[in-house]
């Protein structure tokens, strides 16, 4: 372990990933699956090989300038780990080439999900493993990333909190060791991201799932991911039992609180006072209700049935759509085609993509915006408007809530104002390859907010990955990195200024 701990991060992640593999290569033994599992053999054997022969010259190496050295190793890790995981998908899945491989394992890592296979049978059991840990991985290595790395930089969120005071925390990063940060989040986030998986995964068994597609689901709840090896919760056995269960675990994106206990050990009674957790408990409750409430408001012509039983499997499928999307997982519920015809709405995608871009909480499995920009954003218009009417008004609650309102604001607003830029100027990409508006727009936000199943929930054309030209692949693979390292850390990464 010691050894360990002298080898750069990249060569540590990329051993972890390439071991992975021999995990769905187990399956494969077990379903006498032999030529799936001598290909995963041979493949991750001669790659471990390479790299513990890079590991031997990079030994003790250490960077002159950690804050650059770290961003460019997560952004190189989210470049290259998903090109090593594809060299066995592509050798055992005749019918795609090596980037489009790259593609479905890089949707993966960055908890995407968007797959160019919308039949489930076109590839075999343990390929479908391989996706789901691939995202699992990918979802445990933001979590460390963000806590360890970019929390100390001030992005990927935490720069809402410490806008008004950057210059004192921005010498953070060089004087605790990143390395130190990074062993000491893993070794707290690992056991409990973990045991909840498993949890989830034996209570999915339990009501019915069989072990792939639990397990699966469990690692796409935990990670954020949306992937499975049956097409969707609909083609799962656990029904409405086991999207209940889902439920309650998908509340681990919407705040960091969840898995991480506060250095003063109030981390769960924070939660009353989350701003985040509050947020999505109001869109949980609105849409909703909204969406119920049309039946009677809006949809007369409709003719859908008015029954007890109908009414709160329409609710329950609005609810569990709404939290699934607002954290980027995007599954959608087995009732929401009953949801759609009680509100008599014949495509809800504008309301679905909507929620995705919010997106989850900050130091958290899922992408977007980030709902605590959102809440900074809502704080500075509410004292905004209230000034209209008081001018000379003295703003109160505490002085990080007034830092939230002015600071805080601001710096949301610039990261909205570059995910808005970065979302016209990828959709303007994609519509170059030949797409239309509407779906350039869907592929868009699909890329940028993490959410792959947006895709087939958001429009009635039947839209599809594996439909569209590689170029369009390859810019979609710009904004799934882009969505998942976010615009600041790639301005931070780019901007000498910042990082000397």
């Amino acid at each position: 372990m010691k050894w360990l701990r002298t080898l750069p991060l990249f060569v540590v992640l990329l051993g972890i990933a390439i071991l992975s593999m021999y995990v769905p290569m187990a399956l494969a033994i077990r379903q006498e699956n032999w030529l799936v599992a001598r290909t995963l053999f041979f493949y991750t054997t001669f790659e471990f090989i390479v790299v513990s022969m890079i590991a031997v010259a990079t030994s003790g190496y250490v960077p002159r300038n950690t804050a650059r050295s770290y961003l460019l190793t997560v952004f190189a890790a989210l470049i290259t780990i998903p090109a090593v995981l594809a060299l066995p998908f592509d050798q055992l899945v005749k019918s795609v080439n090596f980037f489009q491989a790259y593609f479905e394992m890089l949707s993966s890592f960055t908890t995407t999900g968007a797959t160019l296979f919308d039949n489930p049978s076109a590839i075999p059991d343990p390929l479908h493993l391989m996706r789901a840990l691939t995202g699992w991985m990918g979802g445990f290595f933001i979590l460390v990333v963000a806590l360890s790395i970019f929390a100390p930089l001030n992005i990927g969120g935490f720069e809402v909190f410490t806008a008004a005071n950057t210059a004192k925390a921005m010498p953070q990063f060089g004087t605790a060791l990143a390395t130190q940060r990074l062993q000491r989040y893993t070794r707290q986030i690992f056991p409990a991201y973990t045991v909840l998986t498993a949890v989830l995964a034996f209570v999915l068994l339990v009501v019915g799932d069989r072990s792939l597609v639990a397990v699966s689901h469990a690692m796409s709840i935990m990670s954020t991911s949306g992937i499975s090896p049956v097409g969707g919760l609909s083609h799962s056995n656990s029904g409405i039992g086991g999207e209940i269960l889902m439920f309650l675990f998908l509340i681990f994106a919407v705040s960091r609180h969840t898995l991480l206990q506060d250095r003063d050990g109030q981390g769960l009674r924070n939660l009353r006072k989350d701003k985040e957790l509050n947020l999505m408990l109001i869109c949980l409750v609105i849409l909703p209700i909204l969406l119920f409430l049309r039946h009677w408001f809006g949809a007369l012509e409709v003719d859908a049935q008015t029954d007890f039983k109908t009414a709160i499997s329409a609710l329950w499928g609005s609810m569990f759509t709404v939290l699934s999307f607002l954290t980027t997982t995007g599954f959608d519920s087995v009732a929401w085609g009953g949801t759609r015809a009680w509100s008599g709405l014949g495509t809800t995608g504008l309301i679905l993509m909507g929620l995705a871009i919010i997106g989850g909480g900050v130091a958290t499995t899922a992408g977007g915006i980030k709902l605590l920009r959102v809440y900074a954003l809502f704080k500075h218009g509410q004292r905004e408007v209230a000034r209209l009417s008081h001018p000379n008004s003295v703003g109160g609650s505490s002085s990080r809530a007034k830092a939230i309102r002015r600071d805080g604001a601001q710096v949301a607003w610039v990261f909205l104002m570059l995910f808005t830029l970065s979302l016209g100027i990828i959709a303007l990409a994609l519509s170059l390859t030949g797409l239309s508006f509407e779906d350039s727009l869907v592929y868009s936000v699909a890329g940028l907010s993490t959410t792959g199943p947006v895709v087939q929930m958001a429009s009635d054309s039947g839209l599809n990955y594996a439909h569209i030209s590689d170029a369009a692949k390859a810019i979609l693979c710009v904004a799934m990195v882009l969505g998942r390292l976010e615009a600041l850390a790639v301005i931070a990464l780019l901007n000498p200024n910042y990082w000397r």
